[in-house]
């Protein structure tokens, strides 16, 4: 498997051109990888339809208060786009590039003549495209049961949904660069993964949380993701000030995974 990536999109020439062109085949070759692992398939798109279905139609109009006023299965359909983020940045992406570094495949692309950066932003574009994939997969399911409240502000929206996915690849890039092996990345992100997808929208509002817990979700970087894009679609919010929090938290693990594979 590993072969056919540096064969299909070995470098010819150190130009800019090629280098596009390497990167552009890359990010196919680990699409088409991504998609022949069941726990993508699991966790990125069929874990967040499931439970979106069930716990959205657990609410009625009259738990509306709790929910800031909105209609609860409207705050859970939006809020659930960044548990699929989650899912792909905490659960797929560690995984993969732990065993990329524990079966060397890392220092075979650098002896492939393959730019440093190269594999990292393969991960950032497979990690959005499979956000946007997974999104489509869950709206189409849920807009016939609950319906689809038009988004407020689209471009604010779409620019949360892509930053989110961005920001979730890169912590996903830092994990799988500082853990040992596979299993231990696989561990990591399925603890990390849990917490965030209960306390940062994916589990009860925070209204019914208790002081402790609104506490520790102030503190996930989920937490944020979710906001900025549940409050510009919702209309309850520009969603700008937790769109920083997050684009914050990419900074710091770009920092970190930029070390780690020296980019």
């Amino acid at each position: 498997m590993t072969s056919d990536i540096l064969t299909t999109a070995r470098p010819t020439a150190p130009t800019a051109r090629s280098a596009a062109a390497t990167v552009g085949r890359l990010i196919r070759a680990e699409l088409r990888l991504a998609l022949r692992e069941p726990m993508v398939l699991a966790f990125v798109f069929a874990f967040p339809v499931v439970t979106v279905l069930v716990i959205a139609g657990a609410f009625t109009a009259e738990d509306a208060p709790d929910f800031g006023g909105v209609d609860p299965s409207h705050w859970y359909v939006s809020s659930y786009l960044a548990v699929i983020i989650a899912a792909v940045g905490l659960v797929m992406v560690p995984v993969h590039v732990a065993a990329y570094r524990e079966r060397g495949v890392l220092r075979r692309f650098t002896a492939a003549g393959f730019p440093r950066s190269s594999f990292a932003v393969a991960c950032i574009a497979v990690g959005v495209l499979l956000t946007l994939v997974g999104s489509a997969v869950m709206l189409c399911v849920a807009a016939p049961l609950y319906g689809l409240l038009p988004v407020d502000s689209p471009a604010r929206t779409v620019l949360a949904v892509i930053a989110g996915a961005i920001t979730f690849t890169s912590i996903g890039l830092l994990i799988g660069t500082l853990v040992p092996n596979a299993r231990a990345a696989q561990g990591i992100g399925l603890l990390a993964f849990f917490p965030s997808f209960l306390l940062g929208g994916g589990g009860p509002p925070p209204s019914v949380m208790n002081d402790g817990m609104r506490r520790a979700a102030d503190l996930l970087p989920l937490t944020h993701v979710t906001q900025s894009i549940r409050d510009p679609w919702l209309g309850t919010g520009t969603g700008t000030g937790h769109l920083l929090i997050a684009l914050a938290f990419l900074a710091v693990s770009a920092l970190g995974w930029s070390r780690a594979l020296r980019v």
